[in-house]
């Protein structure tokens, strides 16, 4: 089974650099199966959401995987209708009281619109009371980060972003590497791009290392110092995801690489509109 090496963030806990995503999971025992399979493969960093809405099943994976809770690392995030302290502090609760955890490693501002302010005071206070071990922010641009970040008591530990090989995240980088906030990349295999995966460089590093495109990739974020979680409900690829340290890639081949950013990714987070967008996309209460 592989052991995952840890980054360090800036709050002084180490979060495993690879994790299993479960966005766009069914909450129907596919993500409960993937999660225990994840688990069984080596994966100790699960990311989760409310507004995936399969919190339960993940918690449950947990819980029956017999893997001591502090040898797993938990993410989950809050959304828009629970911003605002009050909202922020029950929302809190009610995902430890979904996935069953007494704590929760890593949870996330998911979207930063409307009352950010508000809701990251109530992490504070659930850091505090130690309900959260670390807490961060999702989807922030430099130009949102400088709009509410400079106003945080504390400082965010990572933000969680669009990033694969097309879209590198320059200047947010650049922002964050001062503070020591890391980058936690969502997509990081480019939700299938079929261009990125048939990039030629990507193909022929492929071939040399007698690896798959998607383990090259994922090789090429954790050299960069991103925290990768890639997603999937089929067992092998959830383990040949997790396949990637037992080779390198050389500095030459790290540069080629960088070479592929376009600087852009399918999500635009300062887009007018993204709010209300988002609001009528999911409705976290919708079953209350």
């Amino acid at each position: 089974m592989t052991t995952t090496p840890t980054i360090q963030l800036n709050d002084g806990n180490a979060i495993p650099a690879i994790g299993f995503g479960t966005f766009q999971s069914p909450d129907d025992g596919t993500t409960y199966q993937a999660v225990k399979d994840a688990l069984a493969a080596g994966y100790r960093h699960i990311d989760t959401a409310v507004a995936y809405f399969n919190e339960d099943e993940v918690g449950r994976a947990i819980r029956d995987s017999g893997i001591p809770r502090d040898e797993i690392w938990v993410t989950s995030k809050l959304w828009l209708q629970d911003f605002g302290y009050e909202a922020a502090t029950k929302a809190i609760d009610r995902s430890l009281s979904e996935l069953g955890l007494d704590y929760i490693d890593l949870y996330l501002i998911h979207q930063p619109y409307g009352d950010v302010p508000g809701a990251w005071r109530a992490m504070e206070a659930a850091k505090k009371a130690g309900k959260l071990n670390s807490i961060g922010v999702s989807n922030m641009t430099p130009k949102i980060w400088n709009q509410f970040v400079p106003d945080f008591e504390t400082l965010p530990s990572v933000n969680q972003v669009e990033f694969n090989p097309y879209f590198q995240q320059t200047e947010l980088r650049k922002l964050l590497a001062p503070k020591d906030v890391k980058l936690e990349a969502w997509a990081p295999l480019g939700q299938g791009n079929q261009d990125l995966l048939q990039e030629p460089v990507i193909t022929k590093l492929a071939a040399k290392y007698n690896k798959d495109v998607g383990q090259i990739i994922l090789r090429f974020e954790h050299q960069e110092g991103i925290i990768v979680f890639p997603k999937s409900v089929h067992e092998a690829r959830i383990k040949s995801n997790l396949d990637i340290f037992d080779f390198s890639l050389t500095d030459d081949e790290v540069a080629q690489l960088r070479q592929l950013d376009k600087g852009q990714g399918q999500h635009d987070p300062d887009t007018p509109g993204t709010k209300d967008m988002l609001l009528n996309a999911f409705d976290v209460h919708a079953n209350d």
